[in-house]
This record gives structure tokens, C-alpha cells and sequence, in this order.
């Protein structure tokens, strides 16, 4: 299998056009071999150069876990974003070379569950496809609600509910009653788990909503969209471990500028979701922005945790330990 510091190599084979703004790659590996092992819900980072400029995006896994001979990823165009899905919707053709990392799995299958109730809004479908492949092999119980913002946007839904038949509800905007998620969640059989991809608004929905209807939070499964990486202010930090201090400018979080430096630092999800690449503030004077979804309030406010993929500073001094 081709590697490229650390990342592997991959060719596009195919690319398809599903709605107005996403488009599916399919993946392969350049001298035909198969490609590692994944479970439903898993991720891969795709690593995109351009001139001086390095992007480095988490997209799921919508192919059969079963089936490593390719992957599929499907990329939404975000024209207000930092520039990796232009970058891939314009300029990437079929025969290119891409560099991806291995896969992980933020957004995993709960084992021992009895029900599997999915929720789903848009591009929130896609770590939904691996998983539904993974259950129907495994004969397990599972629903799959799906809300689309109009006809234009259902290629996704209606290619699973060709798969799957009556598991599959899909919501149309404008064509038909609006998901009640409410009344989904309700009078389920104790053991059922629920899996959330979508808009904040569909996921903060269902929360409240199972939430209210009794269920527990280990019951409770759900991935936002992260934007990877952030914008704002410039700052300066030391890196301790390093012994350097460098700049963030105003387009960079720290995790890029310090990639950009030369320097190593652990992640997964890039997006301050899932806590991998957490740091230790050793010193700050100055105030902290934090942009994550992994710390706790008191982390917060306590300074003395940060997380550099997302987060930023307004800061006359900081120090964190990488």
C-alpha cells in the first residue's frame, strides 16, 4: 500500500454528482490491494495541498465495512468555508491522487443495543450509510429517519430506502409532514440506542427530546458537523515541549500553524469534538476562546485545559504543553 508521510495514498476512481452541493468519491487504492479495515461510523482525514496552504478534512466512511476494496466519502460544498471542499469539488478529477489518513470511528455502534433508531439531516446521512450495512449484515433491528431540504436533495435517502425498504422514512421538505422527533423516540423498547447526525438544531432536538421521554445518556449517540480548524484574531503561544513560540495567524488555528512549523500534534476529529488532541495551558495571561464541544464548563473557566484544533486566544502570554 503506497504511504506518503504517514498518510496513504489513494485514487479516485469515481465521482458522482448527488445534489446541487455534494458530490461522492470513491476511492482505491493505486496498486489495487485492499484498503485497512474499518468499522461503521469511521472517518478519514483527507490531507489537500495548495501552494503553501494545507487542509486537512474528516469525512465518513459511507462504503460497506465489509468491503475494503474501496471507500466512498461524500463532500458537501461549502462556499463561506476554508477552502478543502472547493478545493475537491473543482479541481480533484477522476485518476487523481488524494492522501487520507487511516480510519477511526468517533460515532461507533453501541454493541449490545436491541433497537438502533438513526436521525439524520442532509450530509448528516453519510457515517449513517457504513453503519446500516454493518446492522442489516448482523440482522440487527434498525430505523433509519432521514429530513432533506427538498427533491433536489434526496439521492441519498432514496438510494437507501432502495436498500433498506419500510427501515428507511424520508422527510422532504415541502412534500410532506416534518420529522417528529418526539414522536419517534417514543414508547421504544428499553434498550434501544439513538444515533443524531445533522444540523445543531435536529441534534440539540433530540437530545431534548429523549432526554424528556426518560432516556439515558449512554443511550444517546450523536456527531455534529465540525468546521475544521478556526478564524479570528492572531496570537502567540509557546510551545513547552518545543521550547519555541510561534504565531497563529488570523486564518490558522494553533494545530495548523504548528503543523505549518513543522511540529507534530495529536488529532482525530480536528473539529473540538472528540477530545484527542486536549492540551495543558501551563501559563496564560490573557483570556482563552474556546470553540469546542469537548470541554467541560469548569474546564473553561478554569484555564488550564485548551483544545488546539478549534480553540484561539486573546492572550499576552500563553504556554500549553506540546
Amino acid at each position: 500500500m503506497n504511504t506518503h508521510n504517514g498518510t496513504l495514498s489513494v485514487r479516485v476512481t469515481r465521482i458522482e454528482q448527488l445534489t446541487p452541493e455534494i458530490k461522492r468519491f470513491t476511492l482505491n487504492d493505486p496498486q489495487g490491494k485492499h484498503l485497512p479495515a474499518f468499522s461503521g461510523g469511521s472517518h478519514v482525514v483527507v490531507v489537500l495541498e495548495e501552494g503553501e496552504k494545507t487542509y486537512r478534512n474528516a469525512y465518513s466512511l459511507m462504503s460497506s465495512p465489509y468491503d475494503s476494496s474501496a471507500y466512498q466519502i461524500a463532500v458537501r460544498r461549502v462556499d463561506t468555508g476554508r477552502g478543502g471542499s472547493r478545493l475537491l469539488h473543482d479541481q480533484v478529477r477522476e485518476g487523481a491522487l488524494l492522501q487520507i489518513l487511516q480510519p477511526a470511528n468517533l460515532f461507533p455502534l453501541a454493541k449490545h443495543a436491541r433497537q438502533h433508531l438513526f436521525i439524520a439531516g442532509g450530509v448528516g446521512i453519510t457515517p449513517v450509510y457504513s453503519q446500516l450495512e454493518e446492522l442489516q449484515l448482523k440482522q440487527a433491528t434498525f430505523e433509519l429517519h432521514l429530513a432533506v431540504r427538498g427533491p433536489e436533495h434526496t439521492a441519498l435517502g432514496l438510494e437507501l430506502k432502495a436498500r433498506y425498504g419500510e427501515k428507511v422514512h424520508l422527510y422532504v421538505q415541502g412534500q410532506a409532514a416534518r420529522m417528529d422527533i418526539r414522536g419517534i423516540l417514543a414508547a421504544r423498547p428499553l434498550g434501544s440506542h439513538v444515533y443524531v447526525c445533522g444540523p445543531d438544531s435536529m441534534i440539540d432536538d433530540t437530545l431534548d427530546s429523549a432526554h424528556a421521554l426518560g432516556w439515558t445518556d449512554s443511550h444517546i449517540h450523536y456527531e455534529r458537523f465540525v468546521e475544521q480548524g478556526s478564524t479570528g484574531q492572531p496570537f502567540s503561544v509557546t510551545l513547552a515541549r518545543q521550547g519555541v513560540t510561534i504565531e497563529v495567524p488570523a486564518e490558522q488555528s494553533l494545530l495548523e500553524a504548528a503543523e505549518q512549523a513543522g511540529y507534530q500534534v495529536p488529532y482525530l476529529c480536528r473539529g473540538g469534538a472528540c477530545g484527542y488532541c486536549e492540551t495543558e495551558v501551563l501559563e496564560v495571561e490573557g483570556e482563552l476562546d474556546h470553540r469546542d464541544d469537548w470541554l467541560s464548563e469548569e474546564d473553561k473557566l478554569g484555564k488550564r485545559k485548551f483544545m488546539p484544533c478549534v480553540s484561539r486566544a486573546n492572550c499576552s502570554r500563553l504556554v500549553v504543553d506540546l
